[in-house]
């Protein structure tokens, strides 16, 4: 994952802070913005896990923070609903001249609704998601509403949300109060994926409901069943970041020679932010590498040594498959346990000394099928033979150099 800071301009000339994510040795085919929820901030947990899944099928995602909160300039008591839509194509308008016009839009909760207004006003945005999205922009005042009334009289007050006070005016009831999701949607006409979830406590279901109803085909319905409003469980989030990509991959242009030219297999690509997700290419496929969360990272992924262990794994039962095939065996599946540690050898001197351990991959096989001990025996041999373990074995090099 390459992580950029950007900062772009809105229509009212104050600048907004947001975050450029692109995929690891790849070009984007597509670019996506991000619409964080109702006084969150582009570092949503969330938020991040979306981009993340977005980023490692070959998207480039722009997350931000809308005017007043976060990183961006700005006072939030002086915003409105259509203000968020007009930094949205503020943050479109910076993607078209920086990179390329986005094709995907994402909102969550109230950022679902505005990307819909949004969509509306770009030509290039073909596809629309929207996570626990409200119907209506209205639908947030009952957020607000034992200040609703202090609000109305006074013009302004301090509201308490999620623990943090924020100053709400009179006019951004009003701004609420002017938009029509449901009709916005009818003539939106572009492909449209609804994502809620049944125990949504913040936004009802129902809202998906309308939102689906009002919008013509090609539209999609996926429940989050179990995921709470702010999709806190991490694989609630990640799980949404994978159906999208699916998803919005029969919508938007993926050209295939998309992918920067290099001449090696692997690719790694982990940028300076806190902690420790890699993005990686192998050959021509797309994954992840991590660190367990007690070493400091967020376990999205194998660790590098696992990484090694599946690849004897899986050399193993391949080389073992290749041989019992040419000689007509029985074997109807074969099973390869690996896990790596640092142990003493067997036929160590001062085992009590840290530097007397060795590297240690210890692995187990399970065979099934109708073979005699002998077969049995020879196929332990040759599980010894396969390429990888060889490697493991012989002397090797790494050769680096600066590109």
């Amino acid at each position: 994952m390459n992580l950029q800071k950007i900062q772009f301009k809105n229509k009212e000339g104050l600048v907004l802070s947001g975050r450029l994510e692109l995929p690891a040795d790849q070009h984007p085919h597509n670019y996506v913005i991000f619409a964080h929820c109702f006084t969150c901030t582009k570092n949503l947990s969330a938020v991040r896990n979306i981009s993340r899944s977005l980023t490692a099928s070959g998207f480039g995602v722009l997350r931000f923070d809308f005017t007043g909160l976060g990183e961006s300039e700005g006072d939030f008591a002086d915003t409105n609903f259509s203000g968020n839509v007009e930094d949205l194509v503020a943050a479109a308008n910076y993607l078209e001249e920086n990179h390329a016009a986005p094709t995907l839009m994402v909102g969550h909760s109230l950022g679902g609704a505005a990307v819909i207004f949004a969509a509306a006003e770009l030509e290039s945005v073909r596809a629309v998601v929207t996570v626990g999205a409200p119907s209506n922009p209205k639908h947030v005042q009952h957020l607000l509403q034992d200040n609703i009334d202090e609000i109305e009289n006074s013009g302004v007050a301090t509201v308490n949300l999620s623990g943090r006070d924020f100053r709400i005016k009179k006019q951004f009831l009003d701004d609420l109060q002017s938009h029509s999701l449901p009709e916005v949607a009818k003539n939106l006409r572009r492909a449209l994926l609804v994502m809620h979830s049944p125990q949504d406590l913040t936004v009802e279901i129902s809202n998906a409901e309308q939102i689906y109803v009002a919008a013509h085909h090609p539209k999609s319905f996926v429940s989050l069943d179990g995921a709470d409003h702010l999709l806190s469980r991490k694989e609630d989030s990640l799980y949404v970041g994978n159906v999208i990509a699916g998803w919005a991959s029969r919508y938007v242009e993926i050209p295939k020679d998309s992918r920067i030219q290099t001449r090696h297999n692997v690719v790694a690509s982990l940028s300076g932010t806190k902690g420790y997700t890699t993005q990686m290419k192998v050959g021509n496929h797309y994954m992840v590498a991590d660190e367990p969360e007690s070493v400091g990272g967020n376990d999205y992924g194998p660790n590098p040594y696992e990484y090694v262990s599946a690849g004897l794994s899986a050399c193993t039962a391949m080389t073992v498959q290749m041989y019992v095939r040419r000689k007509g065996w029985d074997l109807e599946n074969i099973e390869v346990h690996t896990s790596y540690s640092k142990q003493h050898a067997v036929d160590c001197e001062n085992c009590e000394l840290d530097s007397a351990k060795i590297d240690t991959f210890d692995r187990e096989i399970k065979l099934e099928g109708n073979l005699d001990e002998k077969q049995i025996a020879r196929i332990l041999e040759i599980a010894d033979k396969c390429p990888v373990h060889r490697t493991l074995h012989s002397e090797t090099q790494v050769i680096t150099k600066l590109i």
